[in-house]
């Protein structure tokens, strides 16, 4: 084996500088940047195992389906049964060069059930692949989602920090002044390292996410940077209209009727006649052995040989197929008990769902009034800061707001937009799972690729 090796011209810069022209360009490729929301749901798609094993049933689920069928399909065997040594004696089988067998069910009641049974089964392969890729969905864009509104809240968090920092630097002046007492100073600390907490909070909570949407889409960690105006408006989904079957009930649904198929086809096996076909060819040979010698001289063994027929069998007794069939009639049962049980969870989850809708819309509400109110405060402090209360010093007149309640009234703005984002996150996390819980995850899908 030649082993080539390459020299590289140093006369050439092109050649010279081509590792680093590789490498300044694949460094881009891991930065952060901006990926729609649609992207990373087709990638998660591509990517999840949940999807490529769901995918997996369903092409054994085919490959079941065409066994069942090709039952019917004449199948061909080639062999030989040329011997090692010479033969001795009377063996009782005569050896030959080739033969050939060809077999094929004709008819059988039975089979007609595993056949409907693989249909179904089929069917309930393909619906839970698209299961699997509703639930990838889902999890893709909750995580999406949630991303973006943590990086929202970190900035909030980092304006939160300057303001606090501002604001112990205006107590810590304002007591080596003589003007604040030291416990203003401290509760001013103590409000930073809140600030600080909270910030180191929400970067770990990104990180984790960050994390979780490189796991779903198979991309580098932290290259994904949400883009806000590629999330659209989740539509609003009572449970109270026409809902669709999600696609989890009814693969459930058709699993528990091929099972039935199944166990139907075990039970026909009794007292019902199976037809089926056969044909042999064989070319024999009288190398190495005298089977000729048995038979009459005038009428050696026949060279080529052929013989086909029908044969008909009727079960009258077998335990081990009895046995079978109550086997399958319990996987029968159980399948069609734990599709009972889906669709009753799925009821459950309905009800709880659209129960904590009503209450988040609430929270949402509040949450978004009391931003305003924040904002509206805030402008009070600085028109009084600027304005001065209006009365001067006169007895009974309110205290002049010090430099400190900007910075305190900005914090407390800044936390009121935090609980919004969060709590809109909430609202839209309980939309898109009662979207899945209704069995309208695909117009989300379309919504989405078509934003």
């Amino acid at each position: 084996m030649k082993i080539r090796t390459r020299v590289w011209n140093r006369s050439n810069p092109v050649r010279a500088w081509a590792p680093t022209l590789i490498i300044m360009m694949a460094v881009p490729a891991l930065l952060p940047a901006q990926v729609s929301l649609a992207t990373v749901v087709d990638l998660a798609d591509r990517n999840s195992s949940a999807v490529r094993l769901a995918s997996a049933d369903v092409e054994k689920a085919q490959a079941a389906l065409s066994e069942t069928k090709d039952v019917f399909v004449p199948s061909l065997m080639f062999g030989s049964g040329l011997p090692a040594f010479p033969a001795v004696g009377f063996t009782g089988g005569v050896p030959s060069i080739l033969n050939a067998n060809v077999q094929s069910l004709v008819f059988s009641l039975p089979q007609r059930q595993y056949i409907q049974a693989a249909q179904a089964g089929l069917r309930a392969a393909s619906l839970s692949l698209r299961d699997a890729r509703e639930q990838v969905a889902l999890d893709a864009s909750t995580a999406y989602i949630e991303l973006d509104t943590v990086n929202r809240e970190l900035e909030s968090a980092h304006q939160q920090e300057v303001f606090a920092g501002r604001s112990v630097e205006i107590e810590q002046e304002r007591a080596e002044a003589g003007v604040d007492p030291l416990s203003d100073l401290l509760q001013a600390r103590l409000t930073a390292a809140q600030m600080k907490l909270k910030r180191l909070h929400l970067e770990s909570r990104a990180a984790i996410l960050a994390k979780q949407l490189a796991t779903l889409t198979g991309l580098p960690t932290g290259s994904i940077t949400p883009d806000h105006a590629s999330i659209p408006e989740i539509p609003e989904v009572k449970a109270d209209n026409a809902n669709r079957t999600t696609t989890g009930i009814q693969s459930a649904r058709l699993l528990a009727v091929s099972k039935q198929k199944v166990a139907r086809g075990d039970e026909m096996n009794w007292l019902r006649p199976t037809v089926s076909f056969s044909a042999l060819y064989s070319r024999n040979t009288t190398i190495l052995n005298d089977f000729n010698s048995y038979y009459n001289p005038k009428k050696p063994i026949p060279t080529n040989n052929f013989n086909s027929g029908f044969q008909i069998q009727i079960p009258i007794f077998d335990r081990g197929k009895d046995a079978k069939g109550r086997g399958s009639a319990a996987d029968a049962l159980r399948a069609t008990v734990e599709a009972e049980q889906a669709e009753r969870q799925s009821e459950l989850q309905i009800a709880e769902l659209t129960a904590s809708l009503r209450e988040l819309d609430t929270v949402a509400e509040i949450a978004g009034l009391k931003q305003q109110i924040a904002g509206e405060q805030l402008t009070a402090v600085m028109t009084q800061l600027e304005l001065g209360n209006g009365v001067g010093n006169a007895p009974g007149a309110p205290a002049q707001l010090s430099p400190k309640a900007e910075q305190l009234a900005r914090i407390d703005q800044q936390q009121k937009l935090e609980e919004a984002l969060d709590a809109g996150f909430e609202l839209a996390k309980a939309r898109l799972s009662l979207l899945r819980a209704l069995g309208h995850m695909e117009d989300w899908l379309h919504e989405l690729h078509a934003k």
